[in-house]
């Protein structure tokens, strides 16, 4: 990269770190640092979940589907409208109101309040574990990114780079610092797009007739893809929607219910189709210039193997001319740090909140509590850091800690939210289960008919033991009026 690019993505990530040390002087109490104060908008909660819904991960993940299989990739931010709007619909109302009366901080508040100080701690440790994750995807993203656009820049010095700053500002300023920082990169990461990515990205391949006379006609369809496909993507990722974390820390900063439903469904109508046919657009685009030489001199010559992921950071390499690149570059860091940020932000709070508040009493001082929140903080992202440094594929390790959660933690939400009778113990044991079941599969990489996703096999057994147990083992539980 030329120096005017470095300069600019410097001042870029100048502007970042400033944020977060002015929330770092704000932020007086674990209200300000874990839910932004319980006082915040629709319209920046809205672009701050689309921020890190549609983060690095799935930025870099959507141009690699594009690479892979064209326009049909995009299906894979559809279920990320259905579920934004299906939480909007049917789980916001109720997770407000219980936030306002219970002053909640974390996810798995709301477990001990329905079931069980021990099920509540079951599910932050899911939960911790689940975003530590996310955390490490999310620096996979932006290494990758940089170590394929800064030339003679490695992947372990890359992770260290974005590691350093996405922890620093995060652990300095809290949810504040996390939420404006996210409404900032994605306005910059969509304006990227629009503006220099697609258009120069078209004109750099020689447009619809090279794409056409370049890939199968299939890559333009949007049927191109199986339903196993569509369907494991469904039911790993609308899920998502009934027990992250960042959602429930963004539904608790709200200064409503109502203004929480606003902010979901500004971020479904963002993602699909607008973030996802933009992601695999430009995915397509590398297919196109990766098949006619564009990458040659870099090593990358038609017919080779080459990472699918590593298309879209590759075409911006080659097409984009000094001065752009440097803002371009700072658009998918943007994408990379909206959702780690968010990630280590969740695993901190379920950290201090729902697993160390159970072994010892908080700090009684403000000061005390803040200073241990931003330490916690600190400790997750470069944990996150070090399984990051020993990862290769972004889209397989976010999906993954996705499968990870949902199957431990979407069958007892449902049965907190939607039912009366789900007891303590059923889920307790649904939890175990479910996680154990994805797991397992997952690691014996047993094959499954259809192709079908293991989380699929880990929520049905979820399901079986949580119906099974609450007749067995039937509790008295509280329930939302």
């Amino acid at each position: 990269m030329h120096t005017i690019d470095i300069l600019i993505f410097i001042v870029y990530m100048l502007i970042v770190l400033g944020i977060g040390i002015y929330f770092l002087r704000k932020n007086k109490n674990a209200d300000d640092y874990y839910v932004g104060g319980r006082s915040m908008g629709s319209s920046v909660i809205g672009l701050s979940v689309v921020a890190t819904d549609v983060g690095g991960g799935f930025s870099i993940g959507l141009g690699g589907l594009g690479f892979l299989m064209g326009l049909s990739g995009s299906w894979m931010l559809f279920t990320g409208l259905l579920g934004a709007w299906l939480s909007a619909v049917f789980l916001i109302p109720k997770a407000g109101k219980l936030s306002k009366r219970l002053k909640l901080y974390t996810f798995p508040e709301l477990f001990e309040f329905f079931y069980s100080p021990r099920v509540a701690l079951l599910a932050g440790i899911i939960s911790a574990v689940g975003y530590i994750g996310f955390t490490s995807s999310q620096l996979l993203a932006g290494a990758k990114l940089a170590s394929a656009t800064f030339e003679g820049l490695d992947m372990t010095t890359a992770l260290i780079f974005m590691g350093v700053i996405a922890v620093a500002y995060t652990a300095m300023g809290g949810l504040k610092a996390v939420i404006y920082t996210d409404v900032v990169q994605w306005i910059i990461l969509l304006a990227g797009l629009i503006l220099i990515g697609i258009p120069m990205g078209y004109h750099a391949i020689g447009g619809m007739e090279a794409i056409r006379a370049t890939l199968p006609e299939e890559f333009l369809k949007l049927n191109n893809i199986g339903w196993p496909i569509i369907l494991n993507w469904a039911v790993t990722i609308i899920p998502i929607w009934f027990v992250g974390m960042t959602l429930y820390q963004r539904i608790y900063a709200t200064r409503t219910p109502k203004e929480a439903q606003k902010a979901w469904y500004i971020a479904g109508a963002f993602e699909w189709p607008i973030m996802a046919f933009m992601g695999v657009i430009l995915g397509l685009f590398a297919r196109v210039a990766f098949e006619n030489g564009m990458f040659a001199y870099m090593g990358f010559a038609p017919g080779e193997m080459m990472d699918a992921e590593m298309g879209l950071p590759l075409l911006l390499r080659t097409i984009l001319p000094v001065g752009l690149m440097g803002l371009m570059m700072a658009a998918y860091f943007s994408a990379v740090m909206s959702t780690a940020d968010s990630c280590i932000m969740a695993a901190s709070g379920n950290i201090e909140s729902d697993i160390l508040k159970k072994i010892r009493p908080l700090p009684k001082s403000k000061r005390a509590r803040l200073i241990q929140s931003q330490l916690i903080t600190l400790g997750i992202g470069l944990l996150g850091l070090l399984i990051a440094l020993r990862m290769e594929n972004v889209l397989e390790l976010m999906l993954h800690s996705y499968a990870f959660m949902v199957s431990g933690l979407f069958v007892p939400v449902l049965g907190a939210f939607f039912t009366k009778r789900g007891s303590a113990t059923a889920a307790f044991w649904a939890m175990i289960t479910g996680g154990a079941t994805t797991l397992t599969l997952t690691l014996l990489s047993v094959k499954l008919p259809y192709g079908l996703d293991p989380n699929i096999f880990g929520i049905t057994a979820a399901a079986i033991c949580f119906v099974l147990l609450s007749v067995l083992f039937p509790g008295r539980r509280n329930v939302v009026d």
